[in-house]
């Protein structure tokens, strides 16, 4: 079975495989039932179509850097995923984003200049196998099942949804509302000691604020304004999310007692 390109494989992906009927006639999909994989993830990328959704659970920030995208943070600090258990499940009622959801699987291109694309899978997760139980990947006549076709059209729509997202970070670098962000919050036993988050970009509300009636009329007809207020009222959750790694005992600290780098 020949694997699809592996440079630069994407987060979360160990290893990819093109899901073929001559190679997987007889395979079938198990439940992938932990999320280890996510495990030691504070970041999932997001698309914009998700934002009223993910605001609820999540701080939504941008990547810093020359092309920011979407995040969801699930911790504040490299490594930590509050929402991920000892028992490597996610043992809340959340909004799991759909790059999340989407794995083991993905929309790839398997040939340099041929845009077309085909859907793989990361054998690693062990989703995907010759299992006596679990549901069939293609019928006799080598068709894709109910199931993976659902499964392809997900990821299609998630591509679909990808571009919007592209078009939405456009938009707002033509606004140039964007700015680097920095949160300060301090624990009650350490308050001449705040813990600095950096490394992120946010919209900037001096910003918005000051943009003509106009140019605000046409964000609220195209639905961008929605977007960005669910952005900015998703940055209140950054200190109950720093709370949650507090309770974790997740809030890395200097041999001095102090705060350490935080890196989102």
């Amino acid at each position: 079975m020949a694997s699809a390109p592996q440079q630069q494989l994407p987060l979360f992906y160990k290893d990819l495989l093109p899901l073929n009927s001559r190679d997987h006639a007889d395979w079938k999909a198990g439940t992938l039932e932990s999320a280890a994989y996510l495990a030691a993830t504070h970041a999932i990328p997001l698309t914009s179509d998700e934002f009223v959704d993910a605001q609820r659970n999540f701080p939504i920030v941008f990547t810093a850097g020359e092309s920011p995208l979407p995040i969801a943070l699930f911790g504040l600090n490299e490594g930590v995923n509050t929402f991920v258990g000892d028992d490597m499940k996610i043992n809340e009622a959340i909004y799991l984003p759909a790059y999340a959801r989407r794995y083991p699987f993905i929309l790839a291109k398997l040939q340099q200049g041929n845009d077309d694309m085909s859907l793989c899978f990361d054998p690693t997760a062990n989703l995907l196998g010759k299992f006596d139980e679990g549901l069939e990947m293609f019928t006799a006549t080598g068709e894709p099942t109910e199931y993976t076709q659902g499964v392809l059209d997900f990821c299609r729509r998630f591509e679909e949804a990808g571009q919007r997202t592209k078009l939405f970070m456009e938009e707002l670098a033509k606004l140039d509302i964007l700015m680097d962000g920095e949160i300060a919050i301090t624990r009650n036993d350490m308050p001449d000691k705040p813990f600095i988050y950096r490394g992120f970009r946010m919209v900037d509300e001096n910003k918005l604020r000051e943009l003509s009636a106009e140019t605000l009329d046409g964000l609220a007809k195209n639905g961008m304004l929605m977007l960005i207020y669910a952005h900015l009222f998703s940055l209140n959750l950054m200190r109950t999310l720093f709370e949650r790694q507090l309770a974790q005992g997740k809030v890395p600290l200097t041999a001095e007692g102090g705060p350490a780098p935080a890196l989102n």
